[in-house]
């Protein structure tokens, strides 16, 4: 009944929720998509979170995608030992990237004063998750080895039959509980996506690349008199 429930069931839930949410969010609060940045509050420490933490996530998330959108590329990858172990290395120093990463963004929120006046309660659900979900990650990393091979016979198949409506359980309900905590936990990631900052992942720019120039316009007191200027940019 467990496997039902949380290889199913809440994945299942997880989906409707965020596509449901997202959907809701789009058409009624559509200007509320954005990662709401805080960087003009604080700068410095910003930088050296947020760097390190997209570089190494990102390259974490397309590990976890290309075996379900390129699986002959992912076998070709593990049929030679040393590309395996380059993607082990590669995977955990990403891992221990993202862990940095996010280490500093908690720490900012919790030690510069306008950050964390304006980090609300979604901002801290979503940071704790994150930061447990890559936790998780690097401890798998660590102490179930080869994971890039084990995850192609395992999570691939059974978000494959997730997404074909003829769920298989039987692909990972004989994982260790430490690995079935972290996909059941990824997927409560995606269901908090469209109800936190994580939304502006659905507002990719495209537009940028056409939209025309805009001139932005200052006004400042140089010497008591009023000094305007301008300057083109997108």
């Amino acid at each position: 009944m467990s496997d039902t429930v949380y290889f199913i069931a809440f994945p299942y839930l997880a989906l409707f929720a965020a596509l449901g949410g997202g959907l809701y969010r789009y058409y009624k609060h559509r200007f509320t998509y954005s990662s709401v940045s805080s960087q003009l509050l604080e700068n410095r420490m910003l930088f050296w979170g947020s760097v390190p933490w997209h570089y190494g996530i990102i390259l974490i998330l397309l590990a976890h995608i290309v075996p379900l959108v390129a699986t002959p590329f992912w076998i070709w990858l593990h049929a030679d030992p040393t590309r395996i172990l380059l993607l082990e290395v590669i995977g955990s120093a990403m891992g221990f990237l993202a862990i940095l990463g996010m280490a500093a963004l908690i720490l900012r929120r919790l030690f510069s004063l306008k950050p964390r006046h304006a980090t609300s309660i979604m901002d801290w659900v979503l940071l704790i998750d994150l930061a447990f979900q890559i936790a998780l990650g690097f401890y798998i990393t660590l102490y179930y080895r080869w994971g890039s091979s084990w995850y192609l016979f395992t999570a691939t198949p059974w978000i494959r039959s997730l997404a074909a409506l003829n769920p298989r359980v039987d692909f990972v309900n004989e994982l260790p509980p430490v690995v079935q905590l972290h996909f059941v936990n990824g997927f409560l990631v995606i269901a908090l996506i469209p109800f936190t900052r994580l939304g502006h992942l659905f507002t990719v720019p495209v537009t940028y690349l056409w939209r025309p120039f805009q001139v932005f316009i200052w006004s400042r007191k140089k010497n008591g008199y009023n000094e305007t200027g301008g300057i083109y940019g997108k």
